[in-house]
């Protein structure tokens, strides 16, 4: 199997399908991983590929994963691929049975006349196809050319947005995200540590908000949300962790002045802690996870892995956010002072709601996930026109 990503940068799909590569690795298949990109600057971060915490986990088990060594952004038409790379991308995908695409971007490269015909499997994580640039159309003319024989969606929002778009209902398959549960759980001393590490007293309650630095996260309305919870609970505390939520974001800096205004002493409590490789730790020392997107999401890692964790989700009404939440936390509206009142609400009901975070982790499983791409991928591989598609993972 081979994988094709646009780049190593920090992303939950990027997260989620490296862990599914690892899943698969363990089991009897052999995956390997082509990048377009060597180097991305985005989210007012430089990642090397080199320095991505999936690319490490990637090859230190044993995952072979090359790059055709492009900077983003870069000048040129980036559809466009020189001799060299399409010959890389030829000798990589002639030794691969099944391609795997992480999300549609990289059909631009797997459209391109000349490379060897291999059935390719698209793994879509956003809900809205239209707002892909040419991505929808290299999608559907790779579809039209019978080079995609399915697509996997991590969530009911996405097969349902790409459908209305366009693409063919046989060939959405939703295979829900999972997490390693042996990770991501509830632990006191994890809990206890990360507070002592960011001075925050053991009784504070605490919001985490993962996410890089982008628009559709909607950063200014968490940030005006964050100020009202602040100004009401004066021992609480804001943890911002992602690509770009550094102090070095001019952007952010921008944001965090525009809410907060007069009143800047109160991010004395919001810690900036950019992109963690620990984010079992930073979740399991806070009381609430928080989502405040506008669009494009689908099944957002960070509500999954901060409930496992223990945290309480609050999350917009985007993509399959609801669902996720049902039982668990609190949906709100795209307000402030309603998401402040939800984030004091859910740090009060922890202690009530765990048992229903409890009884939840199976449906989150990585091990579920893992055994739902493992049949699709194996019924790709048999030869998908000559037998009947596998059954869908059942609903939640």
């Amino acid at each position: 199997m081979l994988s094709v990503y646009e780049g190593f940068f920090s992303g939950g799909a990027r997260i989620v399908h490296s862990d599914v590569v690892l899943g698969l690795q363990e089991g009897d298949q052999q995956h390997r991983v082509l990048s377009l990109h060597g180097e991305v600057h985005r989210e007012a971060t430089r990642q090397r590929m080199e320095d991505d915490a999936c690319y490490r986990s990637l090859t230190a088990a044993g995952v072979g994963v090359t790059s055709l060594g492009r900077v983003f952004p870069a000048s040129g038409d980036p559809a466009t691929f020189t001799g060299p790379e399409l010959a890389d991308t030829a000798r990589a995908t002639a030794e691969a049975d099944v391609i795997l695409s992480l999300k549609e971007q990289p059909l631009r490269l797997l459209n391109q006349a000349g490379l060897p015909r291999r059935p390719v499997v698209v793994c879509l994580h956003r809900s809205d196809p239209e707002n892909q640039g040419a991505a929808l159309g290299e999608l559907k003319a790779a579809i039209a050319d019978g080079r995609v024989v399915a697509c996997v969606c991590c969530a009911e929002s996405t097969r349902a947005a790409y459908e209305a778009a366009g693409i063919p209902a046989e060939l959405l398959h939703v295979i829900p995200n999972g997490v390693d549960l042996l990770r991501f759980r509830p632990d006191a001393a994890r809990r206890l540590a990360l507070r002592a590490s960011l001075e925050i007293p053991a009784a504070a309650p605490v919001v985490v908000f993962a996410a890089r630095y982008d628009a559709m996260k909607n950063v200014p309305l968490f940030l005006r949300a964050a100020r009202e919870w602040l100004e009401r609970e004066p021992d609480a505390h804001v943890l911002m962790c992602g690509a770009g939520m550094t102090a070095a974001n001019p952007g952010l800096d921008a944001d965090i002045e525009t809410a907060f205004g007069p009143r800047r002493s109160l991010t004395d409590r919001v810690h900036l802690l950019g992109v963690r490789h620990d984010m079992e730790s930073v979740y399991a020392g806070a009381d609430v996870v928080a989502l405040t997107s506008s669009w494009g999401e689908a099944a957002p890692l960070c509500l999954v892995e901060g409930m496992m964790c223990g945290a309480v989700p609050v999350a917009t009404d985007v993509g399959d956010s609801a669902a996720i939440v049902a039982g668990h936390g609190f949906v709100t509206p795209p307000d402030p002072t309603a998401i402040a009142r939800a984030w004091t609400e859910a740090a009060a009901a922890r202690t009530a709601l765990a048992p229903a975070l409890t009884a939840s982790r199976e449906r989150f499983s990585r091990t579920r996930m893992i055994a739902s791409y493992a049949t699709l991928l194996d019924w790709v591989a048999a030869g998908a026109a000559a037998r009947p598609a596998p059954a869908q993972p059942p609903a939640s």
